[in-house]
């Protein structure tokens, strides 16, 4: 099945101490079904010193549900459903429910 969130979308937290925070979409993980958002759900670990590591307080972002997020509408900036639609070249590309708008570029049209 197609992923409806990847990496480098821009989304909006749903529910949870971070709602109504936005962030883009770090890292995907597909098995847990969960994502991490740069800047929301940051949490704070103790850890030991070591050899390697100073140790002390250590902020970082921890996973989020992935049906807590929504994806952020390019027209309007509002949350959005993702849909499936194929184009004339029979590729599956996703698009916004609210506006209709593509979200995918075409592989031809980004630059390298």
């Amino acid at each position: 099945m197609a992923a409806k969130i990847k990496k480098g979308d821009k989304v909006v937290v749903l529910s949870g101490k971070d709602k109504g925070k936005q962030g883009v979409v770090s890292s995907v993980l597909v098995e847990d079904q969960k994502v991490l958002v740069s800047g929301v759900n940051v949490v704070s670990r103790h850890t030991k010193p070591s050899q390697a590591d100073q140790g002390g307080i250590k902020n970082f972002e921890a996973p989020i549900d992935s049906s807590n997020v929504a994806h952020i509408d390019p027209e309007d900036g509002k949350p959005t459903r993702i849909g499936f639609k194929t184009d004339d070249n029979g590729r599956k590309i996703r698009f916004s429910k609210r506006s209709g708008v593509e979200i995918d570029e075409p592989v031809w049209s980004k630059k390298k």
